[in-house]
């Protein structure tokens, strides 16, 4: 193994960013940017580390990760914190939402990465004296750019199968959670150290704009993005100055489906959940909640009942429902949108508004009575918003459902398993889950990504793991028969040979078939017989 690589210097000259706790408006201290060139220099790092890497058998890389786990249990408490202070998200839903699904990913990949990496022998088609094989090769160096909802996650979700599968990595940190990264880099730093690995393997850079754009064109193999459309297609212009393949999971829009026969609590619930975790900085966050007449005021009563009962502040000062928003521009949307609907008709049943304390906060809201000329139906709030909106049976389900530019992810909710089905099936999103919502997400053998305005690329599961390498098709002999397939000088007769063997394999039926054999036999005889020009 080589030795461990010091990290690149950030350029001293660029002022550091500022690090605010969200739920108290204290600052954390600063962070240093890292220049282009310095960004750069850890690409170059990572792509040294990389090469030995690469030559490691799964059983060291199980080992590696198995390290990552042990710590990310051990520490739980310590991370929870550090996320809560950095992100302003509950307690409940930093364990929940960040060392649970890390965790997973990281049993799923112990337990079945091999599996999935392992060379795929497959058929040759009509050469059979070859062996056909699909390898699964690391790409190099995987560039990762992170948004800021979920600080662990977002960076640890991407290393682990792009390091399972033999590349290194330069992970950018969203500058509104940069005070909380040396301590995640820690964790592999730690996994590395003890197994004699360079800690150049996986590096975190951090900055705005700028670093993020030397990233994608600094050389890197792949680009793993989350974030914003307006800012992926940003990374997508970037990325064809170097024809750099991406991942981009662009956030959502997403639907859950409230059937006339769903069970009210299982319903109200989900949609709870689905508003109100993190926040509802998620990208996955069920941001319209259609529901059928036959059911509409129930569930409405129903979810104002517990709203109500929701309690919002600084999560490591008492135990609170919902923490605060990462950053005062996203209280900014969560409010124009908010102010929007009910100029247009919509009800605030809970909330509705900024609360008059310390910190970036938007009060636990449910509106009602939402319709689709509001801007709040179409634009992506990511803030503690229930936006609720009647439909009239399945159809005008399925139609408003997919009323937007997003299909990230879906939730139907019916007691009637065939018709939550048919109803998942028609709204166009990467991802269903019926009866309840974004489980699809921790079932990790499930790809997670979106199509239309979320994004294209898969992360989890098999697919997410092959991403992250280099396909290659291998053709080889499967005996030592050396016989050259001769093509040159063109000989009489080759054309129609060819002409009659593609009729023998592929015309329709016996009657085809046989007259691409009457073909052949016709134009053998006349080689035999010397009357081919």
């Amino acid at each position: 193994m080589t030795s461990p690589a010091t990290q690149p210097e950030p350029a001293a000259a660029a002022a550091p960013i500022p690090c605010v706790e969200p739920a108290t408006g204290r600052p954390l201290g600063q962070v240093p940017i890292t220049s282009p060139a310095a960004v750069r220099d850890a690409i170059a790092l990572a792509r040294a580390a990389q090469r030995g890497w690469a030559e490691t058998s799964f059983a060291t890389r199980r080992s590696v990760l198995r390290h990552v786990l042990e710590h990310l249990l051990a520490h739980a408490d310590e991370l929870c914190e550090i996320i809560v202070r950095d992100a302003g998200k509950t307690r409940e839903n930093a364990m929940m939402g960040e060392i649970w699904p890390v965790a997973e990913k990281l049993r799923w990949t112990l337990a079945k990465g091999e599996r999935h990496l392992r060379p795929e022998r497959v058929s040759s088609g009509l050469f059979v004296h070859k062996k056909a094989t699909i390898e699964y090769r690391p790409l190099g160096v995987v560039g990762v750019i992170c948004p800021w909802n979920y600080p662990l996650q977002n960076i640890l979700g991407p290393v682990i199968p792009a390091l399972f599968a033999g590349n290194g990595c330069v992970v950018k940190v969203s500058e509104h959670v940069a005070w909380s990264a040396a301590r995640f880099q820690r964790i592999l730093d730690e996994a590395f150290e003890a197994h004699g690995l360079p800690s150049a393997l996986v590096q975190l850079v951090h900055g705005y704009a700028e670093t993020g754009a030397a990233l994608v064109s600094g050389g890197v193999d792949l680009v793993v993005f989350t974030g914003s459309m307006a800012n992926g297609k940003k990374v997508l212009a970037e990325s064809a100055k170097t024809l750099t393949p991406c991942i981009l999971e662009l956030g959502g829009k997403d639907a859950l489906v409230v059937c006339d026969d769903a069970d009210l609590e299982q319903a109200a619930h989900s949609a709870l959940n689905g508003a109100f975790i993190a926040a509802g900085q998620n990208c996955l966050a069920a941001e319209r909640v259609l529901v059928m007449d036959g059911i509409y005021d129930a569930f409405v009563q129903r979810v104002e009942a517990i709203g109500r009962q929701l309690t919002q502040g600084p999560p490591l000062e008492s135990r609170v429902d919902v923490g605060a928003l990462v950053t005062p521009q996203q209280a900014d949307i969560v409010e124009h949108l908010v102010k929007d609907a009910l100029s247009k008709g919509a009800r605030a049943l809970v909330g509705g508004q900024r609360p008059a304390r310390d910190g970036n906060y938007f009060e636990p809201t449910i509106l009602v009575d939402v319709t689709s000329d509001m801007l709040i139906m179409h634009e992506e709030t990511f803030g503690p918003v229930m936006v609720v909106g009647r439909v009239r049976d399945d159809a005008d389900a399925i139609r408003t459902a997919n009323d937007t530019q997003y299909g990230l992810s879906a939730t139907v909710i019916s007691k009637d398993a065939r018709r939550a089905k048919r109803i998942a099936d028609g709204i166009v999103a990467g991802s269903a889950s019926i009866n309840d919502f974004g489980f699809t997400y921790m079932a990790q053998d499930l790809p997670f990504g979106g199509t239309k305005g979320s994004g294209f690329g898969r992360l989890n599961g098999r697919e997410g793991l092959r991403a992250c390498t280099n396909v290659k098709a291998v053709l080889e002999d499967r005996f030592p028969i050396h016989m050259p397939s001769r093509l040159y000088p063109t000989e009489a007769g080759s054309y129609e040979l060819v002409r009659g063997t593609l009729r023998t394999l592929y015309g329709r039926g016996l009657k085809g078939r046989a007259a691409g054999v009457r073909d052949l036999a016709t134009t053998l005889s006349a080689k035999l017989r010397g009357k081919l020009a």
